[in-house]
């Protein structure tokens, strides 16, 4: 049975994540801070009250997996995250601080404490955002969450480079703009479609595309 842990677990993206790999026949681990019934039901184990910014929740993790698993993990997807905004006018340093140890040190921080449990055909999936795009940007604001997504985004193509040869792939993935509660349910597409498009560029995910930056609808965006 292929497995998969993903993070932020509990709800939005995560949940209709956890959905989706129990439909297809995955061990599903899910990382959360809070669980819910639904996503008990749902996952195969679900690993509640963690705080992915702190390192010894994510070693408490690390030994629950070990727990776990019986053979290597086939895909980790880093899904936990924050938006929040600041503009000239309403700057808090201390908000992009958060973003930063949220966004794109955790995922960095999950995915060190996981590789002695993943293997050669193994997959690392970031949920990143294209607002970390230099290129992207046009509308300027949102310091916080556009830079952190753009580290993650760094932090994801050296870790595609490093890990090449241990043959395990990364991708960094744009869900695209969804109704979660993060942005108060706005959005295009629902997050079942957002875990579906997610998915479908997770198993087209290999060795020779590995460190790309993806929209989840197919499109390659710019860095």
């Amino acid at each position: 049975m292929p497995s998969v842990l993903i993070t932020g677990a509990n709800r939005g993206i995560g949940l209709e994540l956890v959905r989706l790999y129990s439909e297809r026949g995955y061990q599903v681990l899910a990382v959360c801070r809070e669980s819910s019934d639904e996503l008990d039901e749902l996952a195969d184990a679900t690993i509640a009250g963690i705080d992915v910014t702190d390192e010894a929740s994510v070693g408490a993790v690390q030994s629950i997996v070990e727990q776990l698993l019986d053979e290597p993990l086939d895909l980790l997807i880093n899904n936990a995250g924050i938006f929040l905004n600041e503009t000239l006018d309403s700057m808090d340093f201390d908000q992009i601080r958060q973003q930063f140890e949220v966004n794109s040190i955790a995922p960095l921080m999950v995915s060190y404490a996981l590789l002695p449990f993943m293997a050669a055909g193994s997959k690392i999936a970031n949920i990143t955002s294209r607002m970390g795009s230099m290129e992207d940007n046009g509308s300027g604001a949102y310091y916080g969450y556009r830079a952190s997504k753009a580290a993650l985004n760094a932090f994801g193509k050296s870790l595609a480079i490093d890990l090449k040869p241990k043959g395990i792939a990364v991708a960094q993935l744009h869900p695209g703009f969804v109704q979660t509660r993060m942005v108060n349910f706005a959005g295009d597409i629902t997050p079942e479609q957002a875990a579906a498009g997610l998915a479908t560029r997770i198993d087209e995910l290999t060795l020779e595309n590995t460190g790309s930056f993806w929209h989840s609808n197919g499109q390659q965006l710019p860095w």
